[in-house]
């Protein structure tokens, strides 16, 4: 292998080749590569499922704990359920030239918006080697060529999964470059990438805060940020019992290792009584461990005090923190407070608390009446998303295709001069 400099000038070079070929392919092309992807994942699912429990072995030997041994794993109805992710993609519309808006001037000249690819797009991630499709699929759709950095701990699924893109590629005619992926461990070319920015256009870096932190520290590109998901529930004094009960579970215990898991609840004073010792019995039933406020652990037996620190946790795990508040604006100041801008759901009867809720909370997501794991580019209706924005701009929530993409403005004339 050349060293490691070379190597990272050879990927940013190669992936600028690579997208500006992108840019002007038909979408026929791309929608035929796409069709090709979702074949040969299904075709291959053996011999991608033996190369993840080789990363699955590793993991945990090195004493991953169950909820990210489960963000790693692929078996056969997930990688069904990542074809089906790809071939969604393909019946999207293609963002590429897509006319936001136009209008003609006084002067005669015609002006329009254009979307436009970001260009190349340099994406680190770590565990979910699933995130590793749905980023090549969603780049390339768009226009975009990409570099993959996947963790370490997904190496050999990421291996395998890019195996099946770069032939794909080939077999369909499109740039072998459009999508990369990193084929060391070495921590130092990220850094050498982040360096790169006359070469790469937008990092977007999904995992830990350490990570986050770093590469906003050292990027000399834009950043989208996929931040914490420290989510929440809020169960209003109206909350309908099984509804209640139903959101909760679902929030935290479908998934409790993603980062739209619910990780607090907080419950109306006035619902408390009547919501939370039956909630709680269900919740421990699913082997949840309750960190409580002193108000909401007397009522229930066998839980544990929180710390100002658990509500600032991403647990990611069967974890969840429990407070009882006065009001909707007292969860709300809480939300301020604890929240990272990822996803908030209230639970409630009183469709003014719910316009309250929706109007006034500051998340990516505000969901009334439905679990936070619907903040999620598929369940959305974007067919996947390469990670969800906390941030205000230039993206924020589920990034899909319109997401990795800029515009241009087109102005036709006929011989005007200023």
């Amino acid at each position: 292998m050349p060293s490691s400099d070379s190597y990272s000038h050879q990927l940013a070079h190669s992936a600028r080749d690579a997208a500006r070929r992108l840019a002007t392919v038909p979408t026929s092309t791309k929608n035929a590569w796409l069709t090709q992807v979702a074949q040969q994942l299904r075709l291959q699912s053996e011999t991608i499922i033996q190369a993840n429990q080789k990363d699955l072995d590793a993991g945990a030997a090195a004493g991953l704990s169950a909820a990210m041994l489960d963000r790693l794993k692929l078996d056969g109805p997930r990688i069904d359920a990542l074809a089906a992710a790809v071939e969604h993609i393909r019946s999207l519309p293609d963002p590429v030239g897509e006319v936001i808006d136009g209008h003609r001037r006084p002067n005669g000249l015609f002006v329009s918006r254009v979307r436009v690819p970001l260009g190349v797009v340099f994406f680190i991630y770590e565990s979910r080697p699933n995130v590793t499709i749905d980023a090549a699929a969603l780049c390339v759709k768009s226009g975009n060529a990409v570099i993959l950095r996947g963790g370490s701990e997904a190496f050999h699924s990421n291996v395998a999964l890019q195996s099946i893109i770069a032939s794909s590629l080939k077999t369909c005619g499109l740039p072998e470059n459009a999508v990369q992926l990193v084929n060391t461990t070495d921590r130092s070319i990220v850094g050498e990438l982040l360096g790169l920015g006359q070469y790469i256009d937008v990092t977007i870096p999904r995992g830990g805060r350490s990570l986050i932190e770093r590469v906003t520290n050292e990027a000399t590109m834009p950043v989208i940020k996929h931040f914490d998901g420290i989510c929440h529930v809020y169960f209003d004094a109206t909350a309908d019992l099984k509804m209640a009960t139903d959101i909760i579970v679902n929030s935290k215990c479908q998934r409790p290792g993603v980062c739209n898991a619910a990780e607090t609840l907080l419950i109306h004073a006035d619902a408390a009584e009547r919501l939370w010792p039956s909630v709680a019995a269900v919740l421990q039933q699913k082997k949840v461990e309750l960190r409580c406020c002193p108000q909401s652990l007397k009522m229930i037996s066998g839980g544990k005090p929180a710390t100002d620190q658990d509500y600032r946790t991403e647990h990611l795990d069967l974890i969840l923190n429990v407070r009882i508040v006065d009001s909707v604006d007292h969860a709300m100041d809480h939300i301020r407070i604890y929240g990272s801008g990822h996803t908030e759901a209230i639970v409630t009867r009183c469709v003014t608390s719910a316009d309250r809720f929706q109007n006034e909370v500051d998340s990516s997501a505000v969901v009334v009446n439905a679990s936070t794991r619907f903040n999620d580019g598929g369940e959305l209706g974007l067919g996947a998303e390469i990670g969800i924005s906390t941030d205000r701009f230039h993206a924020r929530g589920p990034c899909g295709m319109r997401e990795l993409c800029s515009y241009k403005f087109i102005v036709r004339g006929d011989g005007q001069v200023r």
